[in-house]
């Protein structure tokens, strides 16, 4: 079973040297209104593969499903980042 009680997660997995990295965010989306309410932990991790000298190639969403009653929907961003 999947646990969403935390508003976001990815992978570190750019520790090592490697041509292509691909990591995934799972945003949050807001209780009330539109839009994601952690786009600043998205941000960070495009800025922290930018400062490791990859730049993002390619990135792709879904939908994760909502947690439920009184739950934001979650929303999967695939990247794929290009060292250069």
């Amino acid at each position: 079973m999947v646990d969403y009680s935390d508003g976001s997660t990815f992978s570190t997995a750019s520790g090592r040297d490697l041509h292509y990295v691909v990591l995934q965010v799972t945003l949050k989306e807001k209780f009330m209104g539109t839009g994601s309410g952690n786009l600043t932990e998205l941000e960070a991790v495009i800025n922290d593969q930018a400062a490791k000298g990859y730049r993002l190639h390619t990135i792709t969403t879904s939908n994760g499903g909502s947690k439920g009653l009184m739950g934001g929907d979650r929303i999967q961003a695939t990247m794929v980042f290009e060292r250069l």
